[in-house]
């Protein structure tokens, strides 16, 4: 597994020095690409009450561009990154597909496999984090250095994005 202290200290400063939402959300999806890996990076807000999800920061924004909102599915993904608060990892495109429509976009990007992170704030469920990489990319270490090391980034990165005005 990657040293990430060196990493962290550039996510750090990076973060610091954001003014705009989208600086804070780059800073974390470089920390993401240098330490678990990822093709493609999303950021996800939730609004339970509306039903709603929209994407809020995309490192592809022609593939996932980040207007719009879709409708929250209750699948068995919405049981483990919302139920449970834990997060989904899916290593073989098959098993994306059993619960994101997208699965086609998702495999002609050569994405194979796919971690969400959820994001809690102020003790509820805000956003996910969602990486995607090539089948089987996400081993059982990446996944904990997802959960562990990366969870606290995630929200400092939130946090920093609505302070500078993301909504």
């Amino acid at each position: 597994m990657t040293d990430t202290s060196s990493h962290l200290e550039t996510f750090r400063s990076a973060l610091a020095a954001a003014t705009k939402p989208e600086a804070a959300f780059d800073a974390l999806c470089a920390l993401v690409q240098a330490t678990v890996g990822a093709k493609l990076f999303t950021i996800m807000s939730v609004d339970m009450a509306a039903g709603l999800a929209r994407r809020n920061y995309t490192n592809d924004p022609v593939s996932y561009p980040t207007s719009g909102t879709k409708p929250i599915q209750h699948n068995s993904w919405f049981e483990i990154v919302h139920g449970r608060g834990e997060c989904f990892v899916a290593n073989t495109l098959v098993e994306i597909a059993d619960v994101f429509p997208d699965h086609a976009v998702i495999g002609g990007l050569g994405c194979g496999s796919v971690v969400n992170l959820p994001i809690v704030l102020g003790g509820s469920l805000v956003a996910t984090m969602n990486i995607l990489h090539e089948e089987h990319h996400y081993t059982d270490a990446r996944v904990d250095a997802v959960r562990d090391d990366l969870a606290l980034p995630c929200m400092a990165t939130l946090a920093v994005a609505r302070a500078l005005g993301e909504k």
